[in-house]
């Protein structure tokens, strides 16, 4: 092995160990493999900065740009209008959340589509009765399974066609995924309604069946008398007053009732307080404050909100800028007048709140001003679990978007222009239009992702110019010599689907492409089977809540455990093997 090999693999290594260790985010890790390999001689000068520039970049932009102004046309919220009327049983609405939300996911990015369908999933199943838990897993699940039907489904066909050219042939079409993957898909959807389901574990979410929380053990009214240490002083101040970790997040005045009061405002004698606190300082509180209990009350939800505030229940999204933050840290109440009530992780509630650095999946329960609610989830990153009303486009909005990417699809399939050319320009126009806002267009493209994709590309390169793929595809066809030539493409595709339940599935994809390459040239047969089988298994990241955003996002609002994922997805990707490999052999013979 030369040193140009080993030491192509041996970042490679210390990449996929970063990335399942989670301590930095998959893009910084990239740009530090990316630097390594560059200055290990081992990526070319001239090419280190290239992947920036490659289609597969400037597709996966144009994409999520794309997806963004259809969103904002109305035409997902017609969808959605549509699946919040479903009735019957477990199976009818898996099979229905799950098929429309593959169907999105095959023309915009997976963790859009799934952020869409959560709302309208977890109203269609309190409406009915059923655990969140029935429906979020499969939900999560076909969001992936739909990105396998199309090139512009998710970013590891992009990658994939992007090798196919690079070794001399046309790169794939945008539907030349669909014999297999849309058969996997319909075979996995068919797979997550009738037995998937029945797998998970059906848990209450934190706080119960209706309720993410219950916080009513928390919520006191306390009186202030004359001579109070925090009389004549503001809401703010109570917080220097006691040590505890303690919440104004209401004030009775005679017939009065502020409810999210200012950290400003002055606190009289008489008021009654009502406080999020912990039972067990409760007493210190009082104590210290000079405060009275109002006859040891405890109070509802119904005493957290009015008419110009409102509870918000929030699940943190994949780059939320509240992401490694804490309450404190962010200084939520000051900048954003917002009182965190409640946190839950893995469907257990959390305390110490001021103290929590948020994680993706986290469950929040916010007190908040309603005319600030959509500022606040755009500010936070945060995706509200109860729908805030559709968001109908204008009828002339939803064709014009729909008619332009329409005819960027027909663009690509008479092979008239190139994807990345036929999105960019639909992307474009919709800018131009006004169908997106440019602040809507940035904030649409996922930087990490982008980032993650230009700096592991060289990378994937290299692993293939210094040889390294070619000796990782002689191992493997040592252990399968003895087997026929659909063992290595079994081999390909079952391999790719273990590295992405760790892995990024972009990085994944990066990865095994120049491995399937070298591995089809070593049996001296086509290369199309084996990149398909990557595709396939890039997308299947079904074994853990951090193979995929997808998974990780409804982590905490269907109060799974990390052990939960394989009970439906092992036999999921199973099914998947089964389906796929006969048809690979069919569609895109060795």
């Amino acid at each position: 092995m030369t040193f140009d090999q080993a030491a192509v693999l041996a970042v490679l290594a210390g990449t996929l160990f970063l990335f399942v260790r989670g301590t930095w985010r998959y893009d910084v890790v990239a740009l530090l493999a990316l630097l390594a390999s560059a200055l290990l001689g081992i990526v070319p000068a001239d090419r280190v900065f290239a992947g920036f520039g490659h289609p597969a970049v400037v597709t996966v932009a144009a994409v999520l740009v794309i997806s963004s102004a259809l969103q904002g046309s109305g035409l997902v919220d017609v969808l959605s209008r549509q699946v919040a009327r479903i009735g019957g049983g477990a199976v009818a609405q898996v099979a229905a959340l799950a098929g429309v939300t593959a169907l999105l996911s095959s023309f915009m990015n997976n963790v859009g589509a799934l952020a869409i369908m959560i709302p309208v999933a977890i109203r269609v199943a309190r409406d009915s009765g059923t655990r969140p838990s029935v429906v979020l897993m499969p939900l999560a699940f076909a969001s992936l399974l739909g990105g396998l039907t199309t090139l512009i489904g998710t970013p590891p066909n992009i990658i994939v066609a992007s090798f196919r050219e690079a070794h001399g042939g046309a790169p794939f079409g945008l539907f030349d995924f669909a014999p297999v993957g849309g058969a996997v898909a319909v075979a996995g959807v068919a797979f997550l309604a009738l037995v998937g389901w029945r797998l998970v574990p059906h848990r209450e979410p934190a706080g119960g069946k209706q309720d993410w929380f219950r916080i009513e053990g928390y919520i006191t009214e306390l009186r202030v008398p004359e001579g109070s240490a925090l009389a004549g002083k503001s809401v703010s101040a109570l917080g220097a007053i006691v040590d505890a970790e303690v919440t104004v997040v209401g004030i009775v005045r005679g017939t009065k009732r502020l409810v999210n009061p200012s950290p400003f405002e002055t606190v009289r004698a008489g008021d009654a307080l009502v406080v999020e606190v912990d039972p067990e300082e409760l007493k210190n509180v009082v104590a210290a404050a000079g405060l009275q209990l109002a006859g040891g009350k405890e109070l509802g939800r119904d005493a957290l909100k009015s008419g110009d505030v409102e509870l918000l229940e929030v699940v943190v999204k994949p780059d939320a800028p509240i992401l490694g933050e804490s309450a404190k840290s962010l200084r939520l109440r000051q900048r954003y007048g917002i009182n965190l009530l409640a946190v839950a992780r893995e469907g257990a509630p959390l305390r110490r709140l001021k103290d929590i650095r948020f994680r993706l999946g986290d469950v929040l329960l916010l007190q908040v001003a309603a005319s600030a609610t959509g500022d606040v989830l755009g500010a936070l990153g945060c995706l509200p679990l109860a729908e805030r009303g559709l968001r109908l486009g204008a009828p002339r909005k939803l064709l014009l978007g729909l008619s332009l990417f329409a005819g960027a699809i027909a663009a690509t399939t008479i092979g008239l222009v190139s994807p990345p050319i036929a999105f960019a320009a639909a992307g474009l126009a919709m800018v131009l239009l006004r169908l997106v806002s440019l602040r809507d267009t940035y904030e649409a493209i996922e930087w990490p992702i982008l980032i993650l994709l230009g700096a592991m590309l060289p990378v994937g390169e290299a692993l293939e110019t210094t040889g390294a793929a070619g000796a990782i595809a002689d191992g493997v066809l040592g252990l399968s010599q003895r087997f026929p030539p659909w063992a290595s493409l079994a081999v390909v595709l079952v391999a790719t689907m273990c590295l992405s339940d760790v892995v990024n599935n972009a990085a994944a994809a990066v990865v095994m492409s120049p491995i399937a390459v070298a591995v089809a040239g070593g049996l001296g047969a086509s290369a199309d089977p084996f990149l398909m089988a990557v595709a396939i298994g890039a997308s299947c990241a079904f074994l853990t809540p951090i193979g995929h955003q997808s998974n990780t996002l409804v982590m905490g609002p269907g109060g799974y455990r990390f052990g939960d994922y394989w009970r439906m997805g092992l036999p999921l990707e199973v099914v998947i093997t089964a389906v796929a490999l006969p048809l690979l052999l069919l569609v895109w013979p060795l």
